[in-house]
């Protein structure tokens, strides 16, 4: 998907008088910023994978052409470093230094909260490819930024959904019967989803007996931990980035906690290769793996394949998260 959404915004640009009066040399090519966490710990968390489809989202259009078969597109590729001032600064510098006009990516929401704004007052586009916040967007009529995949508000009604739907089967008990516990990090995010699934959990009935927030760079969770054990619950929701999935899985295994499920919202939760052994459950991650690929839509799901044999072959090792 992220190629026909990169190459739709990419076009909107060449509409622009500002590309129009591009000298004929420099008209064959268009520059685009690029911005993803390499280091830090949204780095492992997801975001060098997300780097790795945008790449190949654009090697898709440059190889059919280009934008109208003649503009080859020329990435910019920028770090954030995991943190939010550096994110503003290198956006900054890709508008005002490599004069892009087209910016993507961004994969904490804590990041495309600000960078939303500032590329807005400019009149700049942002196309974000990963961060889901329903904050971002939410009553404030942006007219250059643009996301094409869901949002926090839709990972917290599947998520009521999938437990009321599946309690009787799934738990042997009514869904008003079973006891649900919100645990997320306290930024945009985890608030976003955390929020939506309190609210549409008790649309659906669930009763919710336990919802807090904690720092994603928290060094010890054992005290929310100790919170779960007294509250009891039968199915746990975590918001979470990484490390802090793992941390928090660590210290419930270590201190006995038990619970019927885990939906784990988060790119942590999708390396289940590396975390099954950290688990304490192994029934984690499902509503994640569902939006994820629900994200695509049927238009986008003919990339997946192309896009995971590219990755392969380029990086040896299908990249997850």
């Amino acid at each position: 998907m992220k190629n026909w959404l990169l190459a739709f915004s990419i076009a909107a640009v060449l509409a622009t008088a500002s590309l129009v009066s591009l000298a004929p040399a420099q008209a064959k090519e268009v520059k685009i910023g690029v911005i993803y966490d390499y280091t830090g710990p949204f780095a492992a968390g997801g975001s060098v994978a997300c780097s790795v489809g945008a790449q190949i989202a654009i090697d898709l259009v440059n190889e059919r052409g280009g934008i109208g078969g003649k503009y080859k597109v020329v990435p910019i590729n920028a770090g954030c470093q995991s943190k939010v001032d550096v994110a503003i600064n290198e956006v900054e510098r890709l508008l005002s230094q490599e004069k892009v006009e087209i910016v993507n990516g961004v994969y904490a929401s804590a990041h495309a909260v600000p960078l939303a704004a500032k590329v807005e007052a400019q009149k700049k586009i942002l196309w974000i490819t990963t961060a889901i916040a329903t904050a971002v967007f939410k009553d404030k009529n942006l007219q250059y930024v643009f996301r094409g995949q869901i949002h926090s508000d839709q990972y917290g009604e599947a998520f009521a959904t999938f437990i009321a739907e599946n309690a009787k089967a799934k738990l042997g008990m009514e869904p008003k019967d079973v006891k649900v516990a919100i645990i997320h990090e306290d930024g945009p995010y985890g608030v976003g989803v955390a929020e939506a699934s309190e609210r549409f959990g008790k649309d659906k009935g669930l009763h919710i007996v336990m919802r807090e927030g904690y720092s994603a760079t928290a060094p010890d969770l054992s005290s929310m931990v100790t919170k779960l054990k007294r509250a009891g619950p039968e199915v746990i929701s975590h918001v979470g980035y990484n490390p802090d999935i793992t941390l928090f899985l660590r210290q419930s295994k270590e201190s006995g906690l038990k619970f019927a499920a885990m939906i784990g919202h988060g790119a942590g939760y999708g390396q289940i290769d590396k975390l099954i052994e950290t688990c304490v459950h192994r029934r984690v991650a499902t509503i994640f793996t569902v939006l994820i690929f629900a994200a695509f839509g049927v238009r986008g799901m003919r990339f997946i394949p192309d896009h995971l044999q590219r990755g392969q072959v380029r990086f040896g090792r299908i990249f997850r998260g």
